[in-house]
């Protein structure tokens, strides 16, 4: 039976909240998580003590609750995804053996002056908008907005995101494949609402990814993407026979390996 100091100085509900990781670390919760009930007895403590682990480890990321079931594991296995060409998120959730699922917040033609100057169309051009939430194993993973130019995606509109590739929608609906492009890569401090939107704590860090690709040499789309520190990663390979080379933002730390 697990057994927590009373004579530390530790608070029983910070060792009980150690205790949890360590066993969450050593997969003990595969099957399910314990009711806080169930911890209440095992440990011997009270159900206050209990929440107050728990709440901790949800701010961490660890677990999330359910409202009437009490909490879960957050979904293990990390979306690894190398860089140095075209990806689609929804194949990348797919292939690590995850359930891709989007939730579309808003489709519409609109117009934005600065998407429109990303996508070197002037600035009261019509746009083709999409913002989603996007799920693996049903729960948040990244939250995307993207922008084309009407004239190209306009067929769009009329498209179902619920369980697929945008390329692929946009070879289906309009006939054309993005051919080449590029993304900046940032680390950032989620807001409050970017919490919220992907269920993480505020210990949990975010990836923004900028993508401008094109069609035909000319600007086709434009994205931001913010997703979950702990759910993405990103990798790349040299070798003896290819350069290697790393860029920096202007007032980014450049550094050398």
């Amino acid at each position: 039976m697990p057994v927590l100091d009373r004579a530390s100085p530790m608070p029983l509900w910070a060792q009980l909240r150690d205790g949890l990781a360590r066993r969450l670390d050593a997969d003990e919760f595969a099957a399910a998580f314990p009711s806080e009930a169930e911890l209440a007895r095992v440990y011997g403590v009270s159900r206050q003590t209990v929440r107050q682990a728990l709440q901790d480890l949800r701010a961490r990321g660890r677990v999330v609750a359910e409202r009437g079931r009490g909490s879960r594991v957050v979904g293990g296995g990390q979306i690894d995804q190398p860089l140095g060409a075209l990806y689609s998120l929804f194949r990348a959730v797919e292939t690590a053996g995850h359930r891709s699922r989007s939730l579309v917040r808003v489709l519409e033609e609109r117009r934005d002056p600065v998407a429109a100057a990303h996508l070197g169309v002037g600035k009261a051009s019509p746009l083709v908008f999409l913002e989603r939430l996007r799920l693996a194993d049903g729960e948040p993973l990244a939250f995307d907005r993207l922008w084309m130019p009407a004239q190209l995606a306009a067929p769009l509109l009329e498209a179902d995101f619920t369980h697929a590739a945008f390329y692929d929608e946009l070879a289906s609906h309009c006939g054309l494949r993005v051919q080449q492009g590029g993304e900046r890569i940032y680390a950032e401090v989620p807001t409050v609402a970017q919490r919220r939107l992907l269920s993480i704590g505020p210990r949990i860090a975010v990836f923004r990814i900028e993508r401008l690709a094109t069609w035909r040499s000319q600007p086709a789309e434009w994205r931001i993407t913010h997703v979950r520190g702990d759910r993405f990663s990103l990798s790349a390979e040299w070798s003896p026979e290819h350069e290697y080379s790393m860029h920096a933002a202007p007032g980014a730390i450049r550094s050398a390996g």
